[in-house]
């Protein structure tokens, strides 16, 4: 079912990579190939790695570079060095501007204090000459360093001090500059420029005179930059009209004239939605959008360097703020929270930093991170990229108070090398569910730079890898990847560990995982397995947020939020589960997103006494949050009976007519295909509806636990379930009457 007080944002996804095939090989050594990890993975040419970088104590809105140093502007009072917290005896007053090293991220001997008679100055716009000999700095304030100005400053560099001979009048914050060898660009809320109309954007010359560069527009401007030819300067913002021209939130003009050559009318952008970075080279254009309320665009668009048509667009939400292009890449930042409208990751986690390359939108593996700070809750806001001594820097400014978790305000860095950080390591689960063999699953790391890394599996501590693999994962996409061990015999006792390294930083091994090997297949899993599961969660893990796959698949799962894990009771024999608590941040979801199935099955024993229902499994589309689309699932009434239901456009259920809320274990299986929809339990035909073909068609990720359930038939108190559940299965399929009899009589053997 789709809850239609949200806008629907799940849609058909490309998949990732494809790399968790099950993998069965003799005990030997693999040898490495040209495909396997090494440091950064192409084409991202930046580390993910934090520097230790000065912070300020506010907000940073404007960064620019020459020779080595970092130029910081915004709204703050002091810096202070990396890990001190604000008051440290070696903070140093900062007003609103600060200049860096950029190699060591420590403050240089520049020092400049903007200032305004009244309200609150800031500096939010900084550009340097291309000769490196004049910073521009724009904003709202009224003096640097004493020196009056009207909102827009030169500074020399050489001698860090203002020029008193530059001094435009601009009557309002200035938000953007772009420069050339002759003319300053402007972009921001101001009406006249000496004097003269100029609305939202003007130019002036390298002496502060008014050029005849006319682009007005109706509303704010918040990004100006000059092509790559410097035949054109495209504009940004939130106006729907420049120089009477139907345009709205971008528009090419004349570098001389200011007429505009290429519009972009409103329904380009949403009227919700307006431009706050642009940055152009000769690939093209590239702009970064943020919206407001429902239907907006948040994400970035590249656009051809000679048409000006659209290349691309990248439909993430999450405010995108600025761009910068490095090596054939954009990088992004943003409070990225929703990529699914385009086959990434569903709502939940914001993510701040991101990279596509200038030829296609596709995420690629480079995702540090901040959080949403102060002011706004934006985050990052501003990138500078500052080469020194052979190595390029990546500042990054914004209002953020952490990155990767650890206490950094308002700036940080990272480089072009060297790579220092190291994968996660891997998560594991052994099981030796056939005879004679060990199936050794883990959930893939991730590294934040490297999206392509290399596994060694360890036996029985030794110290050489008797397998080598490797695979593609994101940060938010880890398949599980699957080796099984035939080099074993019945009763023998193993253990295995494993590694993971990007090519030049390996993790520790894992803890050792041990298991005696069957001499007989287990008779429940080798019922699931042998019809077809795609998906087998046995819950046989003790700890940690993977739940593996049994299957071929390997489809694994991810804990949210910690279910309470080996729980000494378990179905079908296999000593353990997984209890839920009843609490709605609690359950256990698909790594991977599915299409729409049109036959399946879904399989689970539960054990509860709860009597405010909850939804058992479902199929949703969204991972970490409350989902908006949701059907294909069982849930329990408060009364303890169970409800299977689908939304072929409106709700579809069947209903038992017995509760088994009782406190044992009972095992169900939910079916739909060409015969409609089933229900059984304890192996037997509870409920059914012959004519209930279909389902929502929106792909989505398989749940436990719980979710959205309303609107829906019998309504439980609680969306998510209280209980025991385990040995959880999905299907491609229809199960038969007589599979599913037989897996309650496997489950039940004793």
């Amino acid at each position: 079912m789709h809850d239609r007080s949200m806008s629907r944002r799940s849609r058909s996804r490309r998949s990732v990579t494809a790399l968790a095939l099950a993998l069965t090989a003799p005990l030997l050594t693999v040898p490495l190939t040209a495909t396997d990890a090494a440091a950064l993975t192409g084409p991202v040419g930046l580390t993910a790695d934090d520097l230790s970088t000065w912070q300020a104590n506010g907000i940073v809105y404007a960064l620019a570079q020459t020779d080595g140093v970092v130029f910081a502007g915004g709204t703050f009072s002091a810096i202070r060095p990396a890990g001190a917290a604000a008051g440290d005896p070696a903070e140093q007053p900062a007003v609103n501007f600060a200049a860096f090293d950029a190699a060591t991220g420590q403050p240089t001997g520049c020092s400049l204090s903007f200032t305004v008679g009244e309200g609150t100055a800031t500096v939010r716009a900084l550009a340097v000459s291309p000769d490196g000999q004049t910073l521009y700095a724009g904003g709202y304030f009224g003096a640097v360093n004493g020196v009056g100005v009207n909102s827009l400053a030169a500074i020399d560099i050489d001698t860090c001090t203002p020029s008193p001979d530059f001094h435009p009048a601009v009557t309002a914050t200035v938000r953007a500059l772009a420069v050339t060898d002759s003319t300053v660009y402007l972009g921001g809320d101001f009406g006249t420029v000496n004097g003269q109309t100029r609305g939202r954007f003007a130019a002036v010359d390298t002496a502060g005179a008014l050029t005849a560069w006319t682009a007005n527009a109706d509303e704010p401007g918040r990004a100006v930059e000059v092509t790559a030819d410097g035949q054109h300067v495209v504009v940004g913002g939130d106006f729907f009209s420049v120089n009477g021209t139907n345009s709205h939130a971008l528009a090419v003009t004349d570098a001389t004239t200011g007429a505009v050559t290429t519009a972009y009318p409103s329904g380009f952008f949403p009227n919700t939605s307006v431009v706050k970075d642009i940055t152009a080279d000769a690939s093209g254009v590239y702009t970064a959008s943020e919206g407001t309320g429902g239907g907006v665009f948040d994400g970035r668009t590249a656009f051809e360097p000679d048409t000006f048509a659209q290349r691309w667009r990248d439909t993430c939400l999450g405010a995108t703020q600025a761009l910068q292009l490095y090596q054939g890449v954009v990088y992004s930042a943003s409070h990225a929270h929703d990529c699914s409208s385009m086959g990434e990751f569903p709502d939940g986690q914001r993510r701040h930093l991101l990279a596509q390359t200038t030829s296609d939108p596709t995420l690629l593996g480079w995702a540090p991170d901040t959080n949403d700070g102060i002011g706004e809750g934006i985050g990052p806001r501003v990138f500078t990229l500052a080469p020194k001594d052979g190595t390029d820097y990546l500042w990054v400014g914004g209002e953020f108070t952490t990155v990767d978790g650890t206490a950094q305000q308002a700036l940080t860095r990272v480089a072009s090398g060297p790579d220092t950080g190291a994968p996660t390591v891997p998560q594991v689960k052994v099981e030796s569910i056939e005879a004679g063999k060990v199936a050794v699953h883990w959930r893939s790391s991730y590294d934040t730079d490297d999206s392509h890394l290399t596994y060694r599996v360890y036996k029985d501590g030794g110290s050489t890898p008797v397998y080598e693999v490797s695979g593609d994962s994101l940060p938010w996409s880890r398949p599980q990847l699957t080796w099984t061990d035939t080099a074993v015999a019945a009763g023998e006792t193993h253990s295995y560990r494993i590694s993971a390294s990007d090519g030049t930083n390996t993790t520790s091994r894992s803890t050792a995982q041990s298991v005696t090997v069957a001499s007989a297949a287990d008779a429940y899993a080798a019922a699931v397995r042998g019809d077809g599961a795609g998906l087998y969660w046995r819950f046989n893990e003790t700890s940690g947020a993977y739940a593996a796959d049994s299957s071929a698949a390997d489809d694994s799962g991810v804990h949210w939020n910690a279910p309470t894990q080996a729980v000494a009771d378990g179905a079908a024999g296999s000593g353990s589960s997984v209890g839920y608590t009843g609490s709605q941040s609690e359950w256990t979801y698909s790594d991977k997103r599915h299409a729409t199935p049109s036959a399946y099955s879904l399989e689970l024993w539960f054990k509860t006494t709860t009597t405010t229902g909850g939804k058992l499994i479902g199929f949703a589309n969204k991972v970490q949050l409350t989902s908006t689309s949701y059907d294909k699932h069982i849930y329990m009434a408060n009364n303890g009976r169970l409800v299977f239901g689908v939304y072929p456009g409106a709700i579809r259920t069947i209903t038992t007519n017995q509760s088994f809320n009782n406190g044992a274990w009972h095992h169900v299986v939910a079916t739909q295909g060409s015969d409609g929809i089933k229900l059984y339990v304890d192996g037997t035909l509870r409920a059914s509806n012959f004519t209930v073909t279909g389902s929502e068609q929106a792909s989505g990720f398989w749940r436990v636990g719980g979710d959205n359930l309303d609107n829906w038939t019998s309504r439980p108190s609680s969306r998510f379930y209280t209980g025991l559940i385990d040995e959880v299965a999905v299907y491609g399929k229809v199960l038969t009457a007589s599979q599913v009899a037989a897996h309650y009589a496997a489950g039940t053997a004793s």
